[in-house]
């Protein structure tokens, strides 16, 4: 087992992902880039997250903004060279922040030069076989799979008369992971920025890489197409095995950190998601579980949530709690209808960094940015486009950050790429760092104290007000040291009476001065009070 005693930075640490087109504009062309990132490292710095994971800025045609690689070795212009990259990894080093990549696994762009030469020909080509090719059936697709976006997952080729598998857009086909040289060409690719100083990668929808090697037919299922059982696309024995061969090769180099997106149907199943930790050392470090993003803001629903998730990590395996990201809604947008979003943005920032796991923040969350209306002009969204006005797609969530309140909210000098929320006025990393309140000031406190405090970045979980009445309670305990987390989720005083006798005093809350001496036996928890309390 890890020695919790020594600080592992993906592991007691805090991970912030960055959108890189929306995060800031070094250029003026109105998208974010690397030197942006760069820019802004200071501002990372302060916030005092320990990585940075960035969304894919590998050559690509942005058919999906970056998820479609065509190059693994190039960086896209859009986002600068392979030199603003590794002026990117110095500089971010040289402030102690690691950095993780995005790797996208199930599939490339058609543009890849493997694709191109897969669909040359059939006969006598040595990459024919990367790919998922098969014949059609009488004139029938070869089976029912869908894609993730909609329709058949198989695209006709009529250069070479076959199907290929494409998992989401037609422009992305599917890499045949059964295959030894296009495995070990991808390991390769790897390799390349591991051999750069890379920290470690997040690997996307990598439980959906291998599909049933029959291509049998899925369950029928009549339901919205996101919501189709889908058991010969995803979670197949082979893939179990190269997450294996991948954690070999990661382990030839120290400190790396791998990060599973585990596409699961229905969204948040924990014990699929754990399952890709192995034995808890010899499959992914971390794998993320999305039940909290799909939990109603309920104290309860989020208890049973986060006891789903622990009850199935391995005993030598680590959980990662996250409750954002860049496919689905803000968080903030996610808490319930009305009033009081901003306090409960407050109690989300004390639960996600004290609970049990690495914390992961979406820019932008820090200061609780909300989904933006996006005009069907505005829409760039390859999803929003084609099944709006029913889902108007992913670019809510992914709007340029607000930094302050000049022009386009300082995000670029240019026309931005997507329309800047219009309440960055009001809301803006600026005005917030003034206000000793604010959400930013939230974050920036309690990510200082999960790295101060063993029992917040090491401590073992246990629940003590499982959310009855509106209220989560749990205590942190590294060895003797023991600091307890109590979350009123609700508009109301609550009275606590918890039978602990130890003295206790305030070590954070929203409403409570620092320092205040707290009798658990009775005492009121102050309407959306997010309190934390040690010896």
């Amino acid at each position: 087992m890890i020695n919790q005693g020594k600080f592992i930075w993906w592991k007691h640490g805090v991970i912030y992902h960055i959108y890189p087109l929306s995060f800031y504009d070094s250029n003026g062309d109105g998208k974010g880039d690397i030197p942006g990132i760069i820019q802004k490292l200071d501002y990372i710095a302060e916030l005092g997250v320990d990585a940075i994971w960035i969304s894919p800025v590998y050559l690509s045609p942005m058919m999906d903004f970056g998820y479609d690689v065509s190059n693994y070795r190039e960086i896209d212009p859009v986002f600068g060279t392979l030199e603003d990259f590794k002026n990117l990894l110095s500089a971010a080093h040289s402030k102690g922040i690691k950095v993780i990549m995005d790797m996208i696994m199930n599939h490339t762009s058609h543009l890849h030069p493997w694709f191109i030469e897969s669909r040359s020909s059939k006969l006598n080509n040595p990459k024919r076989n990367w790919y998922i090719w098969e014949n059609a059936d009488k004139g029938l697709k070869p089976n029912n799979w869908k894609s993730a976006l909609g329709g058949s997952a198989w695209e006709y080729d009529t250069l070479t008369r076959q199907y290929y598998l494409h998992t989401f857009l037609k422009e992305q086909p599917d890499l045949n992971w059964r295959n030894s040289h296009m495995r070990k060409a991808f390991f390769d690719d790897i390799e390349f920025w591991l051999k750069m100083g890379v920290d470690g990668f997040r690997f996307d929808a990598i439980n959906m890489i291998v599909k049933d090697n029959h291509l049998r037919n899925n369950p029928p299922f009549f339901g919205f197409f996101h919501y189709k059982k889908t058991w010969a696309t995803r979670n197949q024995p082979v893939s179990y095995a190269i997450v294996r061969m991948l954690r070999k090769l990661l382990n030839k180099y120290e400190n790396i950190v791998s990060i599973g997106e585990i596409y699961t149907l229905p969204p948040g199943s924990p014990a699929i998601s754990a399952s890709y930790l192995g034995n808890g050392t010899d499959s992914l470090h971390l794998t993320f579980d999305f039940s909290l993003i799909f939990c109603w803001w309920n104290a309860q629903r989020y208890y049973k949530c986060i006891r789903d998730w622990y009850k199935h990590i391995p005993v030598k395996g680590w959980p990662s709690i996250v409750m954002s990201n860049h496919d689905l809604s803000r968080s903030i947008n996610r808490f319930g209808t009305g009033l009081h979003k901003k306090e409960k943005a407050k109690v989300a920032a004390a639960l996600m960094l004290t609970l049990k796991g690495t914390p992961f923040i979406y820019y932008g969350e820090e200061i609780g940015m909300f989904n933006s209306k996006i005009g069907k002009s505005q829409i760039k969204d390859p999803v929003g486009k084609k099944f709006w006005p029913f889902y108007r797609g992913r670019d809510k969530a992914r709007t340029p950050m607000q930094w302050n309140t000049q022009k386009n909210a300082g995000f670029t000098e240019g026309s931005p790429w997507l329309p800047v929320h219009p309440d960055f006025i009001e809301n803006n990393v600026e005005s917030q760092k003034e206000n000793p309140g604010s959400i930013f000031n939230v974050y920036k406190t309690l990510i200082k104290l999960h790295k101060e405090h063993k029992p917040l970045h090491a401590g073992e979980w246990k629940p003590i007000l499982r959310g009855k009445d509106g209220v989560l309670a749990y205590s942190r305990t590294w060895e003797h040291e023991k600091i307890i987390v109590i979350l009123n989720f609700t508009s109301g005083n609550k009275n606590i009476k918890i039978k602990i006798s130890t003295q206790w005093k305030v070590l954070f809350s929203t409403h409570k001065p620092k320092g205040e001496p707290l009798n658990l036996r009775d005492f009121v928890l102050l309407p959306f009070e997010a309190i934390l309390l040690e010896r």
